[in-house]
């Protein structure tokens, strides 16, 4: 054998060394006739001892292994002669059947054992143990594992990820492959979410035409459903054509014939708004139409008695006297069926809130607390007194059957019960969630929206929160007065300047806010280190863990890959005493502070006191307690003491949170913040994201870097355009 050579070796299974379900990638020892098994790794899904493999590839020396055949592609044989077929059967390949049930069924069926398993299986029901019902299901089992061992292979074979074999056959069951040929775009669905260069190449190599109506039409919905991510709800026709264009590389007239075929089939939907010709996803003009109207009914009808007394007598119980516009808040609040309460730190916000939750109480109505995250959530609990949870939570949001589409228990046939509903960080609500909640509302309960319109906006489509207030049509109350004791602190006059357009002096010094000006990245993330592993901990007594590092980016020296490698390395290295885990890139050590970066609302928690439930949501922060090799799994414990458990397979749903970027921390607040002002992408060096990141630090915010950069983000008032038809639909323009 030598070393990087192409070749093809074949053989018979004989061990699994390591699998990785979520992506395919095994390492196998392959029995080849010759004195020692080969060692494969590669993309061989679902490869159980006993099976045959003729594999493509090439030899390679790996460092600490030694000699590895390198595996390109996989041809499978199924087991034959008894001896085989007992090893895969034995090898717990079919689920149902363990060593036992695999000794007793090959010495029944011998050879035609795989057959009676597809084909016969009422004949497993002969062997002792094996109920009918329990022999169609093992049946049903080798059917479904060999129709995705088949996708997997073929996926692999046209370079796309072998995961989507799963999506496929829920889908479509045994009809997986047909429909994949038939039409290899449907993995460009936002179901499958795969990258449309992947299903274009598929398709043009099946045979597809590059002008074909299939894959114009399923350019132009994969054009209107990334640009869901870049925040827009529709797509002016004309850009939607260009767009789609471009990425097909055809005549625009070709692409706006597509449109048009996809209008008149109703899987878009085309109006004019504001002068522009609006192209939207069904769901999404659903979604803000149902919004808009909803809105517009709430705040005209409202005609509702004040009640004055009790008004007064809950500023008289918190001590406090109303500034005019609070006591316009709590009054619009009291009077209307929706309200909007906005205004930068230090005007009063909480006290408004915590008035107007006082208020509701003694109105006898049940009030319900919310906000889009957990930590948010966790946040609003504290300064008013209350229990709130996440949106999700209080909408009941979970999937539908078999299938990935989030569904909400709550909704118009089972609305939620309360009187009245107050919603903290409004502005991180898209579209799709504002449209779930309006629906899960009864009628005649009263809705206060807060939030800081000056902040980022929602990560998902829509502009909300902004398209409320800028409409004129909903009572909007914004809250301007700095109160004196705000006053002091620096963070909220340098937060209230960077709103201003006020360019920093950078010199001054604060009890609360400085910037440590360095040279260039490199010695940025020094000094963030140095920060975090000792001077705040030793100086000011704050623990790291209390410290939270964030940068407008996620690539380069200066972006949160790589800070968050350096910042375990400096605050929790590797001990002989702390197991890990590594998944993909990252590895996963035990005290290692992590994120959960998607919502997954069917994974379980627990809680000491024996309270469990469902969902981990897009943002919340824990630390790993424990990793255990046995079970494959990585215990999780998040701030509010919800403990999780991730098979190893799900590694992919959690990310290192020592850094994080300016989006991801929206709704969060935190003792200390460490802020990396250094050059990057133009559009994350903006107003927005730096007074975001100030407002996230509740005693501490340094910054760190370029002070040129600290500079040029408070003169970006740079807004990113969202096509929105929201504002248009409430104003009627």
């Amino acid at each position: 054998m030598t070393d990087e050579r192409y070749d093809e070796i074949s053989g018979t299974v004989e061990a699994v060394i390591y699998r990785n379900n979520e992506n395919g990638y095994t390492v196998l020892r392959l029995d080849t006739g010759d004195e020692e098994p080969a060692t494969a790794v590669g993309s061989i899904p679902y490869a159980s001892p006993g099976e045959g493999l003729t594999l493509s590839g090439s030899w390679v020396n790996h460092a600490s292994y030694g000699q590895q055949f390198q595996v390109t592609m996989a041809r499978r044989r199924m087991p034959e002669g008894r001896s085989a077929i007992f090893d895969y059967l034995a090898s717990g390949a079919v689920k149902g059947i363990g060593k036992k049930t695999a000794a007793l069924v090959v010495a029944r069926f011998g050879e035609e054992t795989l057959s009676v398993i597809e084909n016969r299986p009422e004949l497993l029901a002969e062997i002792k143990g094996i109920s009918e019902r329990k022999a169609h299901e093992i049946s049903a089992y080798f059917k479904t594992q060999m129709g995705i061992r088949i996708l997997m292979e073929f996926l692999v074979r046209h370079g796309l990820r072998p995961e989507l074999a799963m999506k496929l056959y829920k889908c479509y069951g045994e009809n997986a492959m047909n429909a994949l040929r038939e039409n290899p775009y449907v993995l460009a669905d936002s179901f499958f979410a795969a990258d449309f260069g992947g299903a274009d190449v598929l398709a043009l190599e099946l045979g597809f035409a590059r002008d074909s109506e299939e894959r114009m039409m399923a350019g132009v919905l994969y054009e209107l459903a990334y640009n869901l991510g870049n925040g827009h709800t529709f797509i002016p026709r004309d850009k939607l054509v260009q767009a789609t264009a471009a990425l097909l590389e055809l005549p625009p007239e070709s692409c706006d014939r597509a449109v048009t075929t996809l209008r008149a089939a109703q899987r878009i939907h085309c109006e004019e708004i504001a002068g522009v010709a609006a192209c939207y996803l069904p769901q999404l003009y659903e979604a803000e139409r149902f919004v808009a109207d909803t809105v517009k009914e709430m705040a005209v009808e409202a005609d509702l008695p004040l009640p004055e007394g009790l008004i007064d007598n809950v500023a008289q119980e918190m001590g406090i006297k109303y500034a005019p516009e609070q006591w316009d808040a709590v009054k619009a609040a009291a009077t209307g069926w929706i309200t909007v309460l906005t205004g930068a730190p230090g005007t009063g916000k909480t006290t408004t809130v915590r008035a107007i939750l006082a208020l509701f109480e003694k109105m006898a109505l049940k009030t319900a607390l919310a906000a889009p995250t957990g930590r948010a959530a966790k946040r609003l609990s504290e300064l008013t007194g209350g229990e709130a949870v996440t949106i999700h939570r209080l909408l009941g949001a979970g999937y539908s059957g078999d299938s990935d589409e989030l569904v909400f228990e709550k909704c118009a046939s089972n609305p939620l019960k309360a009187d009245a509903v107050i919603l903290d960080e409004t502005s991180m609500v898209d579209i799709l969630l504002a449209d779930a909640l309006l629906r899960a509302l009864p009628k005649r309960c009263r809705l206060v929206l807060v939030g800081d319109a000056d902040q980022l906006p929602s990560v998902g489509p829509g502009n909300f929160f902004s398209d409320l207030i800028r409409s004129g049509a909903v009572p909007t109350i914004r809250l301007t007065r700095i109160f004196r004791q705000a006053e002091e602190s620096g963070i909220i006059r340098n937060a209230h300047k960077i709103n201003r357009g006020e360019v920093l002096d950078l010199r001054e010094k604060s009890q609360d806010f400085f910037f440590l000006s360095r040279r260039d990245p490199g010695a940025s993330v020094e000094t963030v280190l140095d920060l975090c592993a000792r001077r705040l901990p030793e100086n000011m007594g704050i623990a790291p863990q209390d410290i939270q590092v964030l940068s407008p980016f996620k690539r380069g020296e200066a972006g949160t890959i790589n800070l968050n490698v350096r910042l375990q390395e400096a605050l929790n290295p590797p001990a002989a005493v702390k197991r890990e885990k590594k998944f993909g890139k990252i590895i996963f050590r035990e005290g290692d502070k992590v994120m959960q970066i998607r919502n997954n609302y069917d994974i379980m928690w627990k809680k000491p006191d024996l309270t469990a439930g469902l969902g981990i949501f897009n943002g919340d922060i824990g630390q790993i307690s424990k990793v255990d090799p046995g079970e494959e799994a990585v215990t999780v414990i998040f701030d509010d003491e919800r403990q999780v458990s991730y098979p190893f397979e799900m590694l992919g749903e959690l990310d290192l949170a020592y850094a994080m970027t300016v989006h991801k921390s929206q709704g969060s607040e935190y003792r200390a913040v460490i802020f990396l002002a250094e050059k990057g992408p133009p559009m994350l060096l903006c107003r927005k994201v730096l007074y975001t990141a100030v407002t996230r630090a509740r005693a501490l915010f340094i910054g760190v870097g370029d002070g040129q950069v600290m500079r040029a983000c408070v003169l970006a008032n740079r807004q990113q355009k969202r096509y929105s038809g929201v504002r248009f639909r409430l104003a009627g323009e």
